[in-house]
């Protein structure tokens, strides 16, 4: 069976450069928390539909093109009459851990809910079998746009299909950590599966036992909690249920972390959409995420994919 997922958010123009240079041989991509995510589904071969807005410009054109390329649907794509879409730079350090650096204060994305349509794509999403965004997501609009999508994810949530959730907190894209701790809040309760990553819970939260991070995303409503650990590996959280540790196959030293959560989110709902228990779609998380880190940029070169079979297991 063929999943439809929708995911909302911002895509973005990506420039990268060798590890610790400013200047010198840049490359230049598209990117952005969710539209990795949403590449990598659809390479799993999952029915993707990104919902967004880009503008009229070569740029957009391009970034537009280059989803399609990937076989993701842009028919929930706006187009801003006068925008662009976002830019940003990554720099790596020598033990692989990235920087960045943001020109998104234009960006098309973020004029969303002003746009001819986005009332039309909002109704389209509830006819998808699961909605997936992130905190990214939710800093791009005021408080009128995340209510909106409250609504949405209440709705599917409310008809029994998936919302999941990446925290994925960016210090940059909140006026203070109190504004997105309530945005977080406020949308949680919305959330059947939440996928913070530790380091961002420290720098949101406070330093924390691990388990108190995944018990208070549960406690604000989320029903289950997968807790990414970067190289320690990723706790589960389910209802009823003691937490389990599932270890990374290795521990690998990286080229460049960027991306790496967002397609251990695509591996790991790939395999969960095709019935896979928790432990063995974290599995699958770990595997992905592990290629990706081994190679700059955030989105992993096609013909480095790792094989998978009918039942979405990676070899």
């Amino acid at each position: 069976m063929t999943h439809r997922i929708a995911v909302l958010g911002e895509p973005l123009l990506e420039l990268s450069t060798s590890q610790g240079q400013v200047f010198g041989t840049s490359r230049f991509s598209f990117a952005g928390d969710t539209l990795n995510t949403a590449v990598y589904l659809a390479r799993f071969g999952v029915d993707v539909e990104y919902v967004t807005a880009l503008g009229l410009d070569a740029y957009s054109q391009a970034l537009l093109a280059g989803m399609q390329a990937e076989g993701i649907g842009t028919e929930l794509v706006l187009r801003h009459p006068t925008r662009v879409p976002g830019l940003y730079a990554i720099q790596t350090d020598t033990e692989g851990e990235r920087s960045f650096t943001y020109w998104r204060n234009e960006s098309a994305a973020r004029d969303f809910f002003n746009l001819a349509g986005c009332d039309d794509a909002l109704n389209a999403v509830q006819d998808y079998d699961a909605l997936y965004l992130s905190g990214i997501t939710l800093s791009l609009f005021d408080e009128a746009g995340r209510q909106k999508l409250a609504i949405l994810a209440n709705e599917m949530r409310r008809a029994g299909k998936p919302v999941v959730f990446d925290p994925n907190y960016r210090e940059k894209g909140w006026h203070t950590p109190e504004e997105a701790r309530q945005a977080f809040a406020q949308f949680a309760q919305h959330a059947t599966l939440v996928l913070p990553t530790r380091d961002d819970e420290r720098a949101l939260y406070g330093q924390h036992e691990t388990i108190e991070y995944a018990r208070a995303w549960q406690t604000l409503g989320a029903s289950t909690v997968v807790l990414k650990c970067g190289s320690e590996g990723a706790y589960v959280f389910t209802p009823g249920q003691a937490e389990r540790h599932v270890p990374v196959p290795a521990v690998i030293s990286p080229t460049d972390t960027t991306g790496a959560g967002d397609a251990f989110n695509a591996a790991f709902l790939n395999r969960s959409l095709l019935g896979a228990r928790p432990e063995e779609a974290v599995h699958a998380g770990h595997v992905l995420a592990s290629r990706v880190i081994q190679t700059r940029g955030a989105i992993l070169p096609l013909q480095l994919m790792p094989a998978t079979n009918i039942a979405g297991e990676i070899a």
